[in-house]
């Protein structure tokens, strides 16, 4: 079974190839042009996404209040993350999305070569705790990263560090994000929230992350020393 399931992701692999160029390609020309394409385009991401959130609801839940509350609160928290994309300016935009895939392929990767004791199997089996540490230290060093660039200063001084530890919290909260859309799913009992696109699954499996990170950086960036 195993086999089967490794030969299976091989051969996709063109596929998902291919699928990440078309995404990476089109998201880049949205913030290459900014303004109202950016905007239009988190739009359209935004509405995708619910689209999926509502089928995954309806499969998740038999009564019709437990469905209504779902729906709500689902286009709530898609909407107040689609807000923040297009209120933050897009340096900050950039950052987020930096963070977010920091803490995918930090988690990835020390989650494969390390391995160990899962955090919740029975909701997100391949999720360990040894990939949540490496997803943390790759988003805090990004993080960081990205406060020495934009301030000019690559010092080591005490805003260096509190850029790594907001680096750092933000991958747990992208991973929580993650785990959310993973128990959703496992109710409704489908793989991906979509097969829009190829080898890839659906808009809310590759933004489940980003959703509560964005969310989470207007609530920073409103609070922050201008």
């Amino acid at each position: 079974m195993a086999d089967a399931e490794t030969s299976k992701r091989k051969s996709d692999l063109p596929v998902r190839f291919a699928s990440a160029v078309v995404m990476l390609a089109v998201a880049g020309t949205a913030f290459w042009l900014g303004g109202v394409w950016f905007d239009l385009f988190a739009l359209l991401v935004a509405v995708l996404c619910v689209s999926e959130f509502g089928r995954l609801v309806m499969l998740a839940f038999e009564g019709r209040g437990a469905r209504l509350i779902g729906l709500l609160l689902g286009g709530a928290y898609i909407a107040t993350a689609a807000y923040a994309l297009v209120t933050l300016p897009i340096a900050v935009v950039l950052g987020i999305l930096s963070v977010v895939i920091a803490t995918d392929v930090g988690a990835y990767f020390s989650g494969r070569s390390i391995g160990g004791p899962k955090i919740a199997p029975s909701i997100s089996p391949s999720k360990t705790w040894a990939g949540l540490g490496g997803g943390m230290l790759a988003a805090g060093l990004v993080s960081a990263g990205f406060f020495a660039w934009n301030s000019g200063d690559t010092s080591l001084r005490t805003m260096i560090f509190i850029a790594f530890a907001i680096g750092a919290l933000l991958a747990v909260v992208a991973q929580s994000g993650d785990f959310f859309e993973s128990w959703l799913k496992r109710r409704a009992g489908v793989k991906d929230s979509s097969n829009l696109i190829p080898g890839h699954g659906g808009v809310f499996d590759r933004v489940d992350g980003l959703l509560p990170v964005s969310i989470a950086s207007i609530a920073l960036w409103a609070v922050h020393p201008s």
